[in-house]
């Protein structure tokens, strides 16, 4: 539809992404959508809140991937970037397959920042945009039996300040959204669903997604999803490394959900 602006929102085929894809449509703004998995469902839904959707199913840890989404909006501006993206990877750091390894560093760091590279430098040029970042309190934790995925997680916390700061006076607002445990296919895709912490509670992606939405909506730095989550992001911050490991291990380590 002609004067709508454009949002490209990356892993919406469910969970946050999807919501987040939902929320655009709700205020007004057509949709590219990006994720490894059919977006049909998505793009429907979307569709039905009356916004005009285009679909890639790339896999964005690709240098490919990107460029094929970059091109599927021929052009046009986007106004909202919401990098969703994410893969987890549960299991002890030695025990993983090194190519699982790569694979979430490639899609959690490589690919976004690749498309934010990408995307942002047109939000700069026309002093014009929103970029929302998917990080997670994870970033702030040690994650024995997450390793990497936590270690991921903390680049992007830390990428999305420094980004931010880079953009100041340039019309361009950069906002990390940072949930705790969410109740999407985050654990099971990570093969991590028989910890306490994948079989644990966990937020409603509809709520997280709500309070990235309007943090970004805002131009806010970053905001934690859910009261505990933010209490617990408050104690990382002054509780020594190794604690926060053992911690974390306790949670995390295969088989826990049943002690």
């Amino acid at each position: 539809m002609p004067g709508r602006p454009l949002a490209l929102v990356t892993g919406a085929s469910s969970g946050i992404g999807l919501e987040l894809a939902r929320l655009c449509a709700e205020h007004g703004h057509d949709l590219l959508l990006a994720a490894d998995t059919p977006l049909d469902q998505a793009a429907a839904a979307c569709r039905a809140l009356g916004a005009e959707v285009g679909t890639v199913q790339a896999d964005l840890a690709t240098r490919e991937g990107v460029a094929k989404l970059v091109q599927a909006a021929r052009g046009r501006p986007v106004q909202a970037l919401l990098a969703n993206a994410g893969h987890g990877l549960g299991q002890a750091f030695l025990d993983q397959d090194f190519a699982d390894i790569r694979h979430v560093i490639d899609t959690n760091v490589t690919g976004t920042l690749d498309l934010i590279h990408q995307v942002g430098r047109g939000m700069r040029d026309r002093r014009q945009g929103r970029i929302l970042i998917t990080g997670s309190i994870a970033g702030f934790l040690p994650g024995a039996y997450h390793a990497v995925y936590n270690a991921s997680k903390a680049f992007i916390d830390n990428f999305s300040w420094a980004l931010r700061t880079e953009l100041e006076e340039t019309g361009v607002t950069v906002t990390c959204l940072l949930p705790g445990p969410t109740d999407t296919e985050f654990f099971r895709r990570a093969g991590d669903d028989r910890s306490r912490v994948g079989a644990g509670r966990k937020d409603d992606p509809a709520f997280v997604a709500r309070v990235g939405f309007e943090a970004m909506l805002r131009g806010d730095g970053d905001v934690v999803a859910g009261w505990k989550n933010r209490m617990l992001a408050a104690v990382a911050q002054v509780t020594p490394a190794s604690v926060l490991a053992h911690q974390h291990a306790r949670m995390a380590a295969p088989g826990t959900a049943k002690s």
